[in-house]
């Protein structure tokens, strides 16, 4: 396909202002493909295909817009490979882990929509005798980042279309390959012209135009707190409801009890994995004083043992960072660690041995990490873990609660009751225990800076909503 294009009212077209951007590859720094950064105006183009369309998407039988969006899985499911090696080739993912889990999200997301939308109750009746009613609320602006861009897309785009929405996406420039896949994929399935659009784009000038839209009835963004604020800012003229999936500085709460061996090692993998490019990764890692020495030890071997390399090989590695910008930033956060008295166990600075070309960082930990230091309070969003010690349950949760944000939290014990009490004490939308993944079909979201909405499942489908309360019937 034509990248220069977006997709809008049901067909690929020209940009009215050619604007090119390079989309490179990340491990190779080469470049993959040219595509068209949009404007407002082509935001107008957008919005009002997809304002034109929603009464009649809104009045579709619920039926016919499941079986559209179960027609886009099947589709979806045989070219499950192109949208691996996309994912691999615009943001670096290994290909093993792109299929196994960045385009898996395009499934299992849909697949969990579909079985919540069982449940959802669409008109039912208080015990006063009044009516509510749950409605599509109208056009709905996305804005998705590069890290997992599926993943989030399918958060987004997918109940959006099933409650009757239809929207306007502008998924991140640095990874739009993707998405531009789905918007071919979206096509094929035969959904109603202007049900969805696709305008690609930088966040100054085609996420602000999205988020001021009079004509736009929500916004649904993740990506940094930074450029959340300011889409909240845009918002607030037009007084449209804003959901926000943000950033995070998870903490992992590891207690003498627990399977040490087995959690430590699981939760360096968990911080590591795409190359720490995520935004619950958990990590600072706070242990309990009696094993602290242990486990610094333990997760030193792990990191060590981390391999990085060639994304486009198969095998259990990590691969690039996702730009040199992002390569500045978090090499910049490393040397602060070491800058601030932090100890440094694994990794530092600069490239792994033998990749000079590509954005490759090290594997990085670093232990005795207070509260007062950067790698304390910042997000890296890289391969960097940080270790502090605890002397008692409630100092655990008290340092795993001093953040600003409150996305996800861990916890590594043997006590189920301990367990419960302390998933309890943590400020953060989703809390696994001893390595528990986050399902398909449960809500994603967070506390403080890390956001407000859920995404996925029951509620995230519910967040595309407005309930209408009828008086009399």
């Amino acid at each position: 396909m034509d990248h220069k294009t977006f997709y809008i009212g049901g067909a690929f077209v020209a940009p009215l202002t050619a604007r090119d951007f390079a989309v490179e590859n990340p491990a190779t720094e080469e470049i993959v493909t040219q595509i068209s950064l949009g404007t407002a105006a082509d935001v107008d183009r957008a919005v009002a295909a997809a304002k034109s369309a929603f009464p009649g998407w809104a009045a579709t039988p619920l039926s016919e817009r499941r079986a559209c969006v179960e027609r886009l899985l099947e589709i979806y499911k045989a070219r499950y490979e192109e949208m691996a090696q996309a994912i691999t080739a615009e943001m670096g993912a290994p290909i093993s882990m792109s299929r196994a889990q960045q385009a898996d999200t395009g499934i299992g997301h849909v697949e969990g929509f579909l079985e919540a939308l069982e449940t959802m109750e669409w008109e039912w009746q208080l015990p006063n005798g009044d009516t509510l009613m749950r409605e599509p609320i109208g056009v709905v602006g996305l804005i998705t980042p590069w890290n997992w861009p599926m993943n989030q897309i399918a958060l987004k785009v997918i109940p959006a279309l099933l409650t009757g929405c239809t929207c306007v996406l502008k998924p991140s420039e640095i990874a739009p390959l993707s998405a531009m896949l789905y918007a071919e994929m979206i096509h094929e399935a035969g959904f109603p012209p202007g049900v969805f659009n696709l305008v690609n784009g930088d966040g100054p000038e085609v996420g602000a135009a999205l988020s001021r839209h009079p004509d736009i009835a929500m916004m649904s963004f993740t990506g940094s707190t930074r450029a959340g604020a300011a889409v909240t800012r845009d918002a607030a003229e037009s007084v449209k409801r804003v959901t926000l999936e943000l950033g995070g500085k998870s903490p992992n709460l590891v207690f003498a009890d627990c399977d040490l061996e087995t959690q430590v090692a699981a939760s360096v993998a968990e911080c590591m994995n795409n190359t720490g490019q995520s935004c619950d990764a958990p990590t600072r890692l706070i242990v309990e004083a009696s094993v602290y020495d242990k486990v610094v030890g333990l997760a030193q071997a792990a990191a060590e043992a981390t391999v990085v390399g060639d994304p486009t090989e198969e095998g259990d590695h990590i691969g690039p960072l996702v730009s040199a910008l992002q390569w500045d930033r978090v090499q910049s956060l490393i040397q602060a660690g070491i800058d601030d008295g932090a100890r440094l166990i694994a990794g530092g600075t600069g490239k792994p041995e033998g990749l000079n070309r590509g954005h490759y960082a090290r594997p990085t930990v670093f232990a005795d990490v207070t509260p007062d230091m950067r790698l304390w309070r910042e997000e890296v969003f890289g391969p960097v873990l940080v270790f502090t010690p605890f002397a008692d349950e409630a100092e655990a949760i008290a340092l795993g609660n001093d953040t600003p944000y409150g996305l996800a939290a861990y916890v590594q014990t043997g006590d189920p009751a301990r367990a419960r009490r302390v998933a309890k004490g943590l400020r953060a939308g989703m809390v696994h225990l001893n390595g528990a993944p986050h399902n398909y079909g449960s809500p994603f979201g967070g506390y403080g800076q890390s956001g407000n909405g859920r995404e996925g499942g029951l509620l995230g489908l519910e967040d595309f909503t407005e309930v209408k309360a009828v008086h009399g019937l």
